[in-house]
């Protein structure tokens, strides 16, 4: 008899502790819903017209919004009419935020985020995109690089559609030295460069 109530009591004493540390969880930093090796494709009248992989996306939810997070990074892939591959963006980190009063949603990506419009060769490299998907528009304010067969153009700022189709550096500058890490440092296109070279 004493060796049951010995085992009642125990199971109750694990129940309340069980329970007070489930009481002590923030639900709005706690993942609801946690995705290993996420595979998404959208499609229109059956068409593939984009794809999106990552190696995990984390779903949270709070009162004002619902928000993914993608801490390994994200790969987004855009198709022409014809299948063909047209455009990818990938980078390090990236989020999907969901409004609820408005329904408004944007996707960010960051960390070393590169974007490649294939059948053009044109290839933009910055650190922090935005995608708003109710305007069908990508953009950035931060220092954008872009390489291209026309050339090699730099600046702040790009405005761009949801494909990299027609890509345009905001703030254009002069295309000879090349920012690092946004500081002072520079290398120089001795190629194309005239004029002094700086001393080292």
């Amino acid at each position: 008899m004493m060796a049951t109530a010995a085992a009642v009591a125990f199971i109750v004493y694990s129940c309340k502790a069980k329970l007070s540390e489930a009481e002590r969880l923030d639900l709005s930093v706690t993942p609801l819903q946690v995705v290993d090796s996420m595979y998404i494709l959208q499609t229109t009248s059956g068409r593939l017209d984009m794809r999106v992989e990552a190696p995990v996306m984390e779903r949270y939810d709070t009162d004002s919004m619902s928000y993914e997070l993608f801490p390994q990074g994200l790969d987004v892939y855009g198709y022409t009419e014809q299948g063909e591959l047209q455009s990818e963006i990938h980078s390090e980190n990236a989020a999907h935020e969901k409004y609820k009063k408005s329904g408004n949603e944007i996707w960010k990506a960051f960390g070393n985020v590169i974007m490649r419009n294939v059948l053009k060769d044109e290839t933009m490299e910055t650190d922090t995109i935005y995608w708003d998907r109710t305007k069908g528009e990508i953009y950035t304010d931060c220092y954008v690089r872009m390489y291209s067969p026309s050339g090699f153009i730099q600046g702040y700022g790009m405005r761009t559609d949801e494909k990299v189709t027609r890509s345009t550096i905001m703030r254009p500058f002069n295309s000879y030295g090349v920012v690092v890490q946004d500081s002072t440092e520079v290398r120089i296109d001795s190629a194309n460069f005239i004029g002094p070279l700086l001393r080292k």
